[in-house]
């Protein structure tokens, strides 16, 4: 894989943030179309990637603590599973502007790396059955490959069947 760039892919907070910790990493760039109803499955696609290798990053409340989940794009969060990994009670998506606010990320291209302010994580445990996996590197249009065991670690995560589907 080795740490690399592709043209047009410029630094992010989560570029940096995996550069710093030595992480091997490829960055793939391509057209976001702002017309697209889903942003991962929109990344998949325009990778040429099995959409179960690419992670969405989700933003939720639990217990009134804003946490992270991310799941694979193909499928969807199981909040209730959500809070029992973080030893929560009761989990409801975050308001997007909290999550932007919190993360320094705009929506569809928020990072579960180099966010503004370090949020408890959860990284689906199906991340563990792939050499690699892609999760956005902090825009639309610019996605991260990395071990699962690098994600875990730089976002301090705790891995837990969070997805669903």
């Amino acid at each position: 894989m080795g740490r690399k760039k592709q043209a047009g892919a410029g630094g992010t907070p989560a570029t940096v943030a995996a550069t710093r910790a030595g992480v091997d990493f490829t960055l793939h760039a391509y057209e976001h179309d702002p017309a697209s109803p889903s942003y991962g499955e929109e990344a998949a696609r325009a990778m040429g990637t099995d959409p179960a290798r690419v992670f969405k990053t989700l933003v939720a409340e639990v217990d009134g603590t804003l946490t992270v989940a991310v799941v694979p794009v193909s499928g969807t969060l199981d909040l209730k599973a959500l809070a029992a990994a973080v030893g929560g009670k009761r989990a409801t998506m975050a308001d997007p502007t909290a999550a932007e606010r919190a993360t320094g990320y705009v929506r569809g291209g928020i990072s579960p790396l180099g966010q503004r302010r370090r949020l408890p994580t959860v990284v689906d445990a199906s991340a563990g059955e792939h050499p690699t996996v892609c999760v956005s590197a902090g825009r639309r249009g610019l996605e991260i490959e990395l071990a699962p065991a690098d994600l875990v670690r730089l976002t301090e995560a705790v891995t837990a069947p969070v997805g669903r589907g």
